[in-house]
Formats: structure tokens, sequence, C-alpha cells
């Protein structure tokens, strides 16, 4: 056979793959993002499967070269029809959006002081039935303290939902979540993630509230929630702080789109935490963010007793039976961080497993006793990724 011909159906091969991918891109684009109207909608994705096969067809050796441009022709215009519909769309804060989300924080700062708004501490009975509260908060800079990790785990030990709380010396946390902003009666689909249909959100809460709903009220199914110190020093822990509130502030005024994979909770935290001299290295652990803590701690990054392996340390991290015990207590931060963990001769002895960690231990691995989300960061009753 000779040379050419080998390479000429190389080339029909991957364009004929190409075609297919970027159909199938604008198919669900077009599903979710095309015309209102379910009758031109689906006259669109009709017009896009026909321009597709005729796409296919005109890349048989068979067919002639006019008919093959044509094709390709109608094919392309299609794919652009459906690029311009997906650009069209743009973020809002003016939707009607679920009560955790309902309304949008921001933050004033004057020289070392800071006012944060809508600071969200609903009153939990249950997951979904609750008393709103929004709250208006002060911190002074002088007394930030450190940075905490909280992980929280639903649906194994690969994917976590991953948010920061903002730890001052007189006894107060600020916890800042990236999650999804939902609308009433909207769930959360990964797919739809990449297409523009969430905006990006940062909920700003009392860990009363954003912590407690996960360890205390969610049930179904129930997520096992761990929280580890960062290491760094204050001066960076007070810019990473300070650029959080400058995203949130930017949100506000310019609404932005979420994307399950370059704009998610972990993703957010990478990006934010670019201020930092030495740039945290970005990698696959990332990605999965159930493997964030070991990921850092393989950096020396998380605050551990020396010769505490990772296991222990998740172990002592894990808040729930705590969180459970203090629930509405006013120092609920300060007992969730009580240790649980007994030094014998200089080992670590694990407290006794909740019985979601025993029914769940089997099969995990460096993420241990990590139930697992699929980040459920949306806030009640919404499962994300």
């Amino acid at each position: 056979m000779p040379l050419m011909t080998v390479v000429e159906r190389l080339g029909r091969l991957l364009l004929a793959l190409l075609v297919i991918l970027c159909a199938a891109w604008s198919a669900v684009a077009l599903a979710l993002t095309g015309p209102a109207s379910p009758q031109q909608r689906y006259a669109c994705l009709a017009a896009l499967g026909l321009s597709t096969l005729l796409a296919l067809l005109g890349l048989l050796p068979t067919v002639r070269t006019l008919w093959r441009r044509l094709a390709l022709a109608a094919f392309a215009a299609m794919l652009v029809f459906s690029l311009v519909l997906f650009f069209e769309q743009q973020p809002s804060n003016d939707r009607n959006w679920r009560e955790e989300v309902s309304r949008t924080p921001y933050a004033t700062i004057n020289g070392n002081n800071v006012t944060v708004h809508e600071v969200r501490n609903f009153d939990y009975r249950s997951e979904l039935d609750f008393t709103p509260a929004w709250e208006e908060r002060r911190y002074d800079l002088n007394k930030f303290e450190g940075v905490d990790l909280v992980t929280s785990y639903w649906m194994g030990p690969h994917i976590a939902h991953v948010f920061l709380s903002f730890a001052f010396s007189d006894g107060k946390h600020l916890a800042i979540s990236i999650e999804t902003r939902t609308e009433k009666g909207e769930g959360y689909s990964t797919l739809k993630g990449f297409f523009r249909q969430y905006e990006l959100f940062y909920a700003v809460g009392d860990e009363r509230d954003l912590i407690r709903v996960r360890s205390n009220y969610r049930q179904d199914p129930p997520e096992d929630v761990y929280v580890y110190r960062l290491k760094g020093s204050l001066e960076g822990g007070r810019r990473l702080f300070l650029e959080y509130l400058r995203h949130m502030n930017e949100l506000k005024e310019k609404p932005a789109f979420y994307n399950s994979l370059f704009t998610n909770c972990t993703t957010n935290i990478w990006l934010n935490a670019r201020i930092y001299p030495a740039q945290l290295p970005l990698s696959w652990k990332i990605i999965a963010s159930g493997h964030v803590p070991e990921y850092l701690f393989e950096l020396d990054m998380l605050d551990a007793d020396a010769g505490l392996d990772l296991a222990a340390l998740q172990r002592r991290s894990h808040i729930n039976e705590r969180a459970k015990a203090a629930d509405q207590a006013s120092d609920f931060s300060a007992r969730i961080r009580a240790p649980t963990l007994q030094t014998v001769a200089g080992q670590d002895k694990p407290a006794k497993l909740t019985a979601n960690q025993t029914a769940k231990k089997a099969g995990t691995s460096n993420a241990a006793n990590s139930g697992n989300n699929g980040n459920r960061a949306g806030g009640p009753a919404v499962k994300q990724p």
C-alpha cells in the first residue's frame, strides 16, 4: 500500500474522530444552552445530527472533493452556531436562588479591620429544616492566627469537598467554601458544570453552619469531616485571606461561571494560593480532591506532631463525634479542635471509629477512614463534585 494512502486514511480517521467529539460537545451544548423553545431546540439537534452524518459520509474515499467540502462546511456552521449559543450565556447574581446561597457576601477593608457582610449562620434542625440568619462580622488582621483546611467526604476516598477556615486569636473563625450557586429546585450535575449552568459562589459562614451542616445533619448519605491546620507564615495566611475577600468582592460586582474542572472548590484554592512566594505545584491530587490532605502532608504543609503519620493525623482531624457533641454550643469551633487521640509511650493511639468510618474502612487508601463526597458543596440536599 503506498505511503500516501496510509497517511491519507489515517488523516481521514483522525478527522472523523474529531467530528464525532465536536458533535458530542455540540449536542450537549445545544441541549443545555440552545433555544428556549423545545421545538426549536429539537430542530437544532436534528440539524446537528444530519450535518454530522453528512460530514462523516463526506470523509469516505469515494466521495468527490466538492461534496466533502460542502458537508464539512455545513458541520462547521452547526459547530459555530453551538459555540455562539454557548458563549451567549451570561452569569448573574439575580436569580431565584436557594435560600442557602440567596445573598452575595462581600467585605469592606479599612486598614487592618475587615468587615464581612452576609455571613451565613443558619440554625439547623435537619438538613432541610433551618432558620436562616445572615450576619455582619468584624475581624482584626492583627489577630490573625492561621488557616485550616476542611475536607468533607461522602463518596469514597478520591473525591472530597475542600474549603478553608480562617482563624483569629480572639476565637473567631470564618469559613469560606467555594461552591456552585444553584437555583431553587435545581440539583447539581458534573456534566452541566462544564456548560455554564452554574454561577461560582463563595459561601461565607460561621463554622457552626458550613461545618456543622455537613458533620451533624447530612444523612443521605452521611459525610465525614476533617479539619487540618496548615503550616505557613502568618503574613502568608493574611495575604491568602485578603485574596479570598478580593475574589469574593469581584464576584459581587462581576459574577462568573463555575466549571467542574477549572473553577471548582480545589482548583480555586490552588489559584488563590498563587500569592505565596513558593507556589504549590499542580498535581493530580488537587484534581482528585480527596487526596489533597495526602498531597499537603507529603509537602510538609500540614501541622502535625513530629513522627505522626498521615493515618494518625487523619484520625486526629476527624471531627464528626466532637461536632455532634458540641452542636449549637457557642464554642463549637474550639470543641471540634479538642484532641481525641492519646499518646502512649510516644505512639499514636486512635480514637474509636465512628459507624460511618467502620462501614467504609475496607478499601480506603491513604485518605483513610474518609467516607468521601462528590462535593456536596452547593449546600443542603445538593450533591456536587
